[in-house]
């Protein structure tokens, strides 16, 4: 029945295939993605003992059911009507001026998942299944997915990028079988995008296994007594263009102080695209201390150098 399932939303996804359009810009595919820990009860748990520990949770984050699960069944994405079913990998962070590093070593057609409407992953939607998704994610009421197996990332940081796509975006563009999720490839030979995710269709979140230096960029929103502001949201776009949002939260276990928190960010410049919502209206903007030029809604850009070890990058916002 999965997979007749699978088959089905394969040629769903090939017919759409040729209707996506060209991106415009912008902060990307919706919702959000987080590392967690088997159970799903840690949200942006990026640092691990090992990598059997790692798993996905592709729901709501710490400040709102519903808040950014990922787009759902029916939902239109980039003017195509996706069908909630979302492939995933996990890579090495690309060197300064290099290319990432594939280090899923299953086939793609076994790295799928199904959310429902809310964007909760319910379980493996692929034709076969090496990853685990038995355990109930206490957070979402749906599952989280085990990321092994993949191989020892080269980052001298011990860093990794996880990545996620909807199926009907994956390998878009290419005229090659080996993009193609039913082949038995890994879809380590396809040449659009990163391994067939093209950044802007993606979802990402970085993660670190056994590491003692620790680099992170920490959003805060201050209101005008000075508190800090749990809750609200920014959207993270890498190095790449692909983007995840994160709020802010307090958690003294996880040492996130009342920051959307961004872990084990590559080098190169990243971007903080800070904007009006409920509870705050942006004024001045802040980075590492010093105001700059622009006030109001912007894209912070936050240049992350090889030489930065066991360091905090700060990006606050003057709430009005």
């Amino acid at each position: 029945m999965k997979n007749s399932l699978f088959r089905c939303l394969l040629l769903l996804a090939l017919a759409v295939a040729i209707a996506v359009p060209s991106y415009a810009g912008g902060p990307g595919l919706s919702g959000a993605i987080f590392t967690t820990i088997s159970d799903g009860s840690e949200v942006n748990f990026n640092i691990y003992a090992s990598k059997d520990l790692v798993y996905l949770n592709g729901g709501p984050p710490v400040g709102g059911t519903g808040a950014a699960g990922l787009p759902g069944p029916g939902s239109t994405v980039f003017g195509v009507q996706i069908s909630g079913v979302y492939v995933f990998q996990v890579t090495a962070p690309p060197a300064s001026g290099g290319k990432a590093t594939l280090l899923s070593t299953d086939a793609a057609q076994c790295r799928v998942f199904q959310v429902n409407s809310n964007g909760v992953i319910t379980g493996l939607a692929g034709s076969c299944q090496t990853h685990d998704a038995s355990n109930t994610n206490t957070n979402t009421g749906g599952v989280t997915v085990q990321l092994i197996p993949f191989n020892d990332t080269p980052n001298n940081g011990g860093e990794y990028k996880a990545w996620v796509t909807p199926i009907e975006f994956f390998g878009y563009g290419s005229s090659s079988s080996a993009c193609k999720i039913n082949t038995g490839t890994t879809g380590g030979n396809c040449n659009v995008g990163t391994f067939g995710f093209v950044p802007q269709y993606s979802k990402v979140d970085n993660f670190k296994v056994r590491v003692s230096n620790v680099r992170e960029i920490d959003t805060r929103f201050i209101d005008g007594n000075g508190n800090f502001i749990d809750g609200l949201g920014i959207t993270w776009i890498d190095t790449n263009g692909a983007s995840n949002n994160k709020n802010s939260y307090y958690s003294l276990d996880l040492d996130v102080i009342h920051e959307a928190h961004v872990e084990s960010p590559e080098n190169g410049t990243h971007q903080i695209v800070v904007a009006d919502q409920t509870g705050c209206t942006v004024g001045t903007v802040y980075l590492n201390g010093t105001a700059l030029a622009n006030t109001g809604s912007q894209a912070v850009s936050v240049k992350v150098l090889p030489s930065y070890k066991n360091i905090t990058l700060r990006v606050d916002v003057q709430c009005q």
